[in-house]
């Protein structure tokens, strides 16, 4: 056993070793950039081989599937600031004078005789204060990481071009070192990668443009102002574990009977019942089709991925523990089970 640890470990071993330990310290800092880059490279490069085979340089072909990609949301962001400034501006024309007070006034006519009104109205101010102190807080540190920032999003777009051309030949490198009797393994957890990341756009992306669209749908129809605005908003909670669309139906349900809308509130809450119930049957329907993992793993994977990464970390996290889980299953399978 001593000679074969001698074999392996000689000097050009441990030169390797150490070196790709330096450059892992160095690459760590963007290393979710770096990942994020090669998820984007993956659903860019099928428009980057179409837009390829009508013309002759494969950089203009990425550079224009990645304008292509982007421009959407890009206008998707501007879309809902430009909502968002209109539906505050629409909130304090149709109501000048309304503060916490008089709106607890208002609400404290439907709630139970034994809730003490002034609590929770004193409740309510402290949160409103929190949360705008914490607003406040992270504006300010966001100016003052904005140069990390830019440089993370530089960092982005340049792993995703380079995935999307040289994406093949990084792999196949990669394959290189890789035993010939082991070959067949790595092939196979390639492929599961593939499932996986599939798994995650179809499946959860999908489904929130397709939420995100009934959602539009029906809000206009019900007759609500902000119809779209509400179905965009309803399609980006559906990315959000736990959530998911009944924090914009049940405000709704709620701001209607405080209106008196009494028959609207019931349809929406049965809409929104019906949105809940379609994604408990599109989700399984579209991730199962390509990779077959259990709920709870990409449930983890979006709640600690943005506690590891940050934002990033939605769609980080149920990957890594994805592919984690789909290398161990062909692991058991290649060398435990003896499946071929």
């Amino acid at each position: 056993m001593g000679l074969n640890i001698k074999n392996y470990l000689n000097p050009p071993v441990l030169l390797v070793i150490f070196l790709v330990i330096i450059s892992l310290m160095f690459v760590f800092p963007v290393l979710n950039m770096v990942i994020l880059g090669a998820i984007l490279a993956y659903g860019i490069r099928p428009i980057a081989n179409k837009i390829q085979s009508k013309l002759k340089y494969s950089s203009i072909s990425i550079l224009l599937a990645m304008v292509v990609v982007l421009i959407p949301l890009i206008l998707l962001l501007f879309y809902i600031v430009f909502e968002l400034s209109i539906f505050v501006s629409w909130i304090l024309a149709n109501n000048p004078n309304t503060d916490v007070n008089s709106v607890m006034s208002q609400i404290s006519s439907y709630l139970p005789s034994y809730v003490d009104v002034n609590s929770l109205n004193s409740y309510l101010d402290s949160v409103i204060s929190n949360v705008g102190s914490y607003l406040l807080n992270y504006s300010v540190k966001f100016v003052g990481k904005f140069a990390n920032v830019t440089l993370d999003l530089f960092i982005l777009v340049c792993s995703v071009f380079y995935f999307v051309r040289d994406g093949e030949n990084c792999l196949e490198f990669i394959r290189s070192f890789v035993p010939d009797d082991s070959k067949e393994f790595f092939d196979k957890t390639v492929s599961s990668v593939e499932d996986v990341l599939k798994s995650i756009f179809y499946g959860h992306f999908l489904t929130s443009v397709i939420i995100g669209i009934f959602g539009c749908i029906g809000y206009s129809l019900l007759g609500y102002p902000f119809g779209i605005f509400l179905g965009v908003l309803t399609g980006i909670l559906q990315l959000i574990p736990v959530f998911g669309p009944w924090p914009i139906y049940w405000a709704l349900f709620f701001i209607d009977v405080a209106s008196g809308n009494y028959i609207r509130a019931v349809i929406v809450l049965f809409f929104g019942f019906f949105l809940s119930t379609v994604d408990m049957y599109i989700r399984p329907a579209l991730s199962s089709h390509y990779a077959d993992i259990h709920p709870l793993i990409l449930l983890i994977g979006f709640l600690a991925g943005p506690l590891v990464y940050g934002i990033v970390g939605f769609v980080v996290g149920p990957l890594i523990l994805g592919i984690t889980y789909e290398v161990l299953d062909c692991y058991r399978k290649e060398y435990l089970l003896g499946d071929d």
